[in-house]
């Protein structure tokens, strides 16, 4: 999977949808309340770039938005005002940057660069995250309603697109 993240081109502005992912079983087979509230893609684990503990299940319920960057990548770059705005902005929104294909001093730099810091972003040097979300390419954009629905963008998103995809998100 690493390869192919490594591969992967700066993205191309498209747009995908799926449902709400399934709540997993207990052994008895039967869905426990508190599965059937956390999606299944919200069921992992990260280091943050500042060393703490991140459990992706601390966002059951709440609209996310999750940012797929590469420290390396221009329109990354360039998104950055624009998810620091928005997070500004939309502070009912979860905002979590998931940095990939490189090391996490360049992630460092790169946050601290950008100034995006007033986010969590999660260090996945070996893309597990993204894989669990199927991303492929940075930039991407991952929408999740409080209901564990998601869409996805393909960046660069300007400012208007970004805040249109988040007013979609508090929509229901």
């Amino acid at each position: 999977m690493a390869v192919v993240l490594l591969l992967a081109a700066c993205g191309s502005g498209q747009m995908a949808t799926s449902q709400a992912p399934a709540a997993t079983s207990t052994p008895s087979g039967t869905a426990s309340s508190a599965a059937r509230s956390i999606p299944a893609a919200l069921r992992f684990t990260a280091k943050t770039l500042d060393g703490q503990a991140f459990s992706g299940e601390t966002l059951a319920g709440k609209p996310v938005v999750f940012w797929f960057w590469a420290p390396w990548c221009p329109k990354c770059r360039a998104e950055a005002p624009h998810v620091k705005a928005a997070a500004a902005a939309y502070r009912d929104v979860a905002f979590v940057g998931v940095a990939s294909l490189d090391t996490e001093a360049a992630m460092k730099e790169f946050v601290q660069r950008t100034g995006t810091g007033g986010i969590p972003h999660l260090s996945d040097e070996k893309g597990a995250v993204w894989a669990t979300f199927g991303i492929a390419s940075q930039s991407t954009f991952l929408f999740m309603k409080a209901d564990g629905s998601t869409s996805k963008a393909t960046g660069p998103l300007g400012v208007e697109e970004v805040n249109a995809q988040v007013e979609k998100l508090r929509a229901g």
